[in-house]
């Protein structure tokens, strides 16, 4: 079934990930686009209704990204967000201008029109507003449809051709009804059939991994996380014995994490598994790094180094699976995957930091999917839920929380830390309500005093935060008596450890991952 499609069309917003899943959960496939796509492409994609996001620039100045202005006259259905809803104002003939008070936070609108996008919800409901401009003038034939205290112009609309604009953002949480908006927009104003589903994609994602394949042998860089489990299970759908999955150790798992990862897919799959431990060889890699992208570039390189010599030994293997996301791809802005105006937050190890001569053949089938999207497609493809349930792990493993220089000790010195970390969150229940939760390991040492002496040992940081997607994140507000006994527990049990700190920033502006 060829599935309606709506473009989220980027300019700059932290929120235009965001935007996309909220079209998603309502079962209409969508997708990101640069703002600079023409008429004619999305015209060729079948394009169904076009979100423009919002974005740091104004739309008066020089160089503001600009949208191909035969898309205003192209007959598609166009819902502008905020930057969005500015340009649509300018572009159509009306006027736009810098507030008199920036408007940031939750706050009061009042709906003046309860039709179109704004259907079947109360008259106020509360919206999260983030802009300095504002629509001053109206253009022609379009009319008022909601407006804040501070923002006399917060939602326009022209019926007749199906444009719409809000000052605010109603795909985050903070804002009311948000969603029903969206669906408003997707399937009243556009049309949209509602039947993009996990088993829809899975059943597509298995034809075009056998149709990609063929006969050929693929071989599956397995983790033993969500994201490659999920794509070793798909795979194997696809091809069956085809698939051989390879586990590198890598030597920055956590502890006993390479047992454990055998074990379970020998136990949950009849799927060839290859193990390998290469510990020293990354070990040698990073030895006196301490940059956090070189590290990753590293990592990554030669992740593809040993599947690439170890693959010689199997025989003809010329697909790579591996389990990039959608956020591993926005994140490291790798030209021709994301919008022109993404910025290179970090490289994620499977996507910037993949080597340029790769020998392989790459299949990533779930690379325009977010997190919650896997672990259900997972589910859908009987992934053991001890597997699903996992917290998000790193690529890079522990290297990236290991802040300077990784050794073997300093390696054994945050798996002994960090295991006692997640078991404590798992005693207090709280392991599938947090999003992540872990361990740092700080290039630091403090002083402190142990049976009556001094001591001068390492800091460690933890770090706990929810979220849905980790395009945002909040850090997690724990309890005291567990953090008291991450604190106790580590001192007492990891001898080179004499101070405990937690992490409270959010993302943005901090990241997740320290590196």
């Amino acid at each position: 079934m060829k599935h309606d499609l709506i473009a989220v069309l980027d300019f700059g917003a932290q929120y235009a990930m965001l935007i996309a899943r909220r079209v998603r959960e309502c079962n209409v496939y969508c997708e990101i686009f640069p703002h600079n796509v023409t008429v004619e492409e999305l015209k060729k994609r079948k394009v169904k209704g076009l979100i423009l996001s919002g974005g740091p620039a104004s739309v008066y100045e020089k160089n503001a990204p600009k949208l191909d202005l035969k898309i205003w006259k192209s007959g598609i259905p166009i819902l502008g967000i905020c930057y969005g809803t500015q340009l649509m104002a300018k572009d159509l003939g009306g006027t736009v201008k810098p507030g008199k008070k920036r408007e940031y936070g939750r706050t009061p609108l009042i709906v003046d029109d309860e039709t179109s996008i704004f259907a079947g919800l109360p008259k106020q409901i509360t919206c999260w507003m983030s802009h300095g401009d504002s629509v001053a003038k109206l253009p022609k034939d379009f009319k008022l449809l909601a407006h804040t205290r501070n923002t006399p112009i917060a939602a326009i609309g022209d019926p007749a051709k199906k444009l719409y604009g809000v000052q605010f953002h109603p795909e985050v949480v903070h804002t009311e009804k948000g969603t029903e908006i969206i669906k408003n927009f997707v399937y009243v104003v556009c049309g949209c059939r509602p039947t993009w589903t996990t088993k829809s994609f899975a059943e597509a994602s298995i034809k075009e991994i056998k149709a990609t394949v063929g006969k050929e042998k693929i071989l599956c860089a397995l983790s033993g996380g969500v994201d490659s489990s999920t794509v070793a299970a798909l795979v194997h759908k696809a091809v069956g014995k085809q698939l051989t999955c390879m586990f590198i150790d890598q030597g920055f798992m956590r502890k006993n994490e390479a047992k454990k990862i055998v074990e379970v897919f020998t136990r949950s799959f009849k799927i060839n598994l290859v193990h390998i431990d290469a510990a020293q060889r990354f070990y040698d890699k990073l030895s006196g790094v301490t940059d956090p992208e070189e590290k990753r570039h590293r990592i990554g390189n030669d992740f593809i180094r040993v599947f690439e010599e170890e693959a010689k030994k199997l025989g003809k293997m010329p697909f790579l699976a591996q389990g990039t996301l959608y956020p591993d791809v926005i994140e490291s802005a790798v030209p021709g995957l994301t919008s022109t105006t993404a910025v290179r937050i970090k490289t994620h190890h499977n996507v910037g930091g993949l080597p340029k001569d790769i020998k392989f053949t790459l299949v990533e089938p779930l690379k325009k999917l977010f997190k919650d999207e896997v672990r259900a497609l997972g589910r859908e493809l009987g992934v053991p839920e001890e597997i699903i349930s996992r917290q998000p792990f790193p690529g890079p493993g522990l290297a990236i929380r290991i802040i300077g220089e990784v050794t073997p000790e300093r390696v054994k010195i945050l798996q002994a830390v960090d295991d006692i970390v997640v078991s404590e969150v798992k005693k207090a229940g709280l392991y599938k309500e947090l999003w992540q939760s872990f361990a740092v390991l700080l290039p630091i040492r403090t002083v402190g005093v142990m049976g009556d002496k001094r001591t001068y040992l390492n800091t460690v940081a933890i770090r706990a935060v929810t979220s849905t997607d980790a395009m945002t994140a909040d850090w997690a507000k724990l309890p005291y008596d567990l953090l008291e006994k991450f604190s106790s527990r580590i001192i007492n049990e990891v001898p080179e450890v004499n101070r405990v700190v937690y992490d409270i920033s959010s993302k943005p502006p901090a990241t997740i991952e320290w590196e």
